[in-house]
């Protein structure tokens, strides 16, 4: 693939704001030189092309191989087949890179070899856990094409932490509720449920969790049956409900407008927490009814973006 096909593979993705509430998804396939294929979502990729000259510096975590100037910023190259189990780089392999960005960071991915953007539907993106990888820690979820090729989806935010740590979450002070207050978060990345656990947990909340959208709104019905049966308000059960932007079968968007939807949920406040920071990201959560949108991972703003919804 060529630099004009690159630039025209990744042009409108603004465009792409659309496909909030489809419950639908779209990918960039690239391969590492092995025979798995991968994807990200095309929403954290900015741009596509040919590796430049990467300035090789000491004390680099590993998988790190260096840093690029680009348009004016430093930024630090990763490469992705370090942190999968390959013993070796493949011939051709890096000669390719992709620019991230996410969770407020931007970062080069040294690849093989970037394919094309397909659209999936997110009940058809399954959690890692029903098929067996020796990359399953790092793998967020799997889908299938046509010819029945699997696609692993890389958990980006897990490599993140894998190369640079994960955040250090600083002193919180604890929200002013009550013992009995429940919030419900859902996410994916086993990282991203970790560091959410330890904020609630020094806001002084109760949680309750899931590993997506799909399960996490079948848990959600039950809870609002349950509320309806003895009485209560949903909002006495849960007081609020944190929910990221991509999730398999369910994402966040879907899973927001079915809440918003259903009366019984009437005075739950939704926040959105996503590593999709971008205006359009806001827009498209805006667009179903989310009450806030936080980018990850800052857990003193999530925090403090918490706290006046879980105290009124």
């Amino acid at each position: 693939m060529d630099m004009a096909e690159r630039k025209k593979l990744l042009d409108g993705v603004d465009a792409r704001t659309r496909l909030a509430g489809s419950n639908k998804m779209e990918i960039l396939l690239f391969s590492l030189g092995t025979r798995e294929t991968f994807g990200i979502n095309v929403f954290k990729v900015r741009e596509v092309g040919r590796t430049p000259h990467i300035t090789r510096t000491p004390n680099m975590p590993r998988g790190v191989e260096g840093l690029i100037s680009l348009r004016g910023n430093v930024i630090p190259v990763l490469s992705l087949i370090s942190f999968l189990e390959h013993k070796e780089q493949p011939e051709g392999y890096g000669g390719t890179m992709m620019v991230a960005e996410f969770s407020k960071r931007t970062l080069g991915f040294l690849v093989h070899e970037v394919d094309r953007i397909i659209r999936v539907d997110w009940e058809k993106v399954k959690a890692p856990e029903t098929v067996l990888s020796s990359n399953q820690g790092l793998i967020t979820a799997v889908t299938e094409l046509d010819n029945g090729k699997l696609v692993s989806i890389l958990d980006v935010e897990q490599i993140l932490a894998n190369a640079f740590g994960e955040a250090v979450i600083v002193d919180i002070p604890p929200a002013n509720v009550e013992e009995e207050v429940s919030v419900f978060f859902a996410d994916d990345s086993v990282v991203a449920r970790r560091k959410i656990a330890e904020v609630l947990d020094k806001l002084g909340v109760r949680h309750k969790q899931a590993t997506n959208g799909a399960e996490a709104w079948s848990r959600l019905q039950a809870i609002a049956t349950h509320a309806v049966h003895t009485g209560r308000a949903v909002r006495d059960e849960i007081r609020l409900i944190l929910v990221d932007a991509e999730m398999p079968e369910m994402d966040g968007y879907v899973l927001t407008k079915n809440i918003k939807g259903d009366p019984r949920f009437a005075g739950v406040p939704v926040v959105m927490h996503s590593s999709l920071s971008s205006q359009a990201n806001h827009a498209m959560g805006k667009a179903v009814g989310v009450d806030a949108y936080v980018g990850k991972f800052d857990a003193g703003v999530l925090a403090d973006t918490l706290r006046p919804l879980l105290e009124r």
